[in-house]
């Protein structure tokens, strides 16, 4: 009858219903050293739980900060603003360089233009009165 209980409470255990005097009386049975073959596996997990129980964390814990990493990241942050502000400031430079760069090769192209106009102008200009000093020198020629 006894091993028929301990069955039972065993499936109770795993289903985690069983009340603190039930598993009382499993952790008894299975220390006990009196335990049916088949549930032999279980003798581990109550062993381990009768040890684990006795252990205890001797070591001191240090809750006190150090100084010197807060101080650390302070520095590292203003390391990193400093150096976000030299990038912004070259950055910014360099973008005006190239802006004015863009600006100047835009101003160039247009004049380019202009001045081809200009002279494309100019020789049409040059060949008419090249074909007037021709018509005036036949003219001349003529009334001589």
């Amino acid at each position: 009858m006894e091993l028929a209980n301990i069955e039972k409470l065993v499936e109770k255990y795993l289903d985690g219903t069983t009340t603190l005097q039930e598993e009382v009386i499993l952790k008894n049975y299975f220390i006990g050293g009196n335990v049916a073959i088949h549930l032999q596996e279980y003798t581990y997990l109550f062993n381990y739980f009768a040890i684990a129980k006795e252990e205890q964390f001797k070591k001191t814990i240090n809750l006190t900060p150090k100084k010197t990493k807060k101080r650390n990241l302070t520095w590292f942050s203003a390391a990193a603003s400093v150096a976000l502000l030299v990038s912004i400031f070259f950055g910014k430079q360099q973008y005006d360089k190239n802006e004015q760069r863009k600006e100047a090769q835009r101003i160039y192209v247009q004049v380019s233009k202009g001045l081809a106009l200009l002279s494309s102008n100019l020789k049409k200009g040059e060949q008419a009165v090249a074909v007037l000093y021709t018509y005036e020198n036949t003219i001349n020629k003529i009334l001589k």
